[in-house]
């Protein structure tokens, strides 16, 4: 790699296209619901069902959309299938995007003259 070109310099349109195709399923707030059960540890899907609350079939469309896109890993085991992350990245890519979104919220609270504790 050339000392002065950034990696973003480097990015041909196909791999824009890949890293576009990645946000758009994060874009997904179900998808971010399935990553957040998925953070500690494989699921099966009746879990990831019983954890979100959600239909069996909207689990399975969103985690078909995951796997096929690299977040997601599928393990079939019997009758069941079992799901976890394969791109541990991904959380470091929301951490990102929500410790951005804290900073905003607290300097527009900040300019209203509000007091505002950051979680950790």
């Amino acid at each position: 790699m050339n000392p002065g070109m950034k990696r973003k310099d480097m990015l041909s349109d196909e791999v824009i296209e890949l890293v576009a195709a990645r946000f758009r399923c994060l874009g997904e707030p179900m998808r971010l619901k399935l990553l957040r059960a998925l953070e500690s540890g494989e699921k099966s899907v009746g879990q990831l069902v019983d954890s979100l609350g959600a239909t069996q079939a909207n689990v399975s469309r969103h985690l078909k959309v995951m796997v096929d896109a690299g977040l997601l890993a599928r393990r079939p085991s019997g009758t069941s299938a079992y799901y976890s992350v394969s791109d541990p990245a991904v959380f470091r890519i929301c951490e990102v995007v929500c410790d951005s979104l804290a900073d905003s919220l607290a300097e527009q609270a900040a300019r209203m003259g509000l007091k505002v504790q950051r979680a950790r």
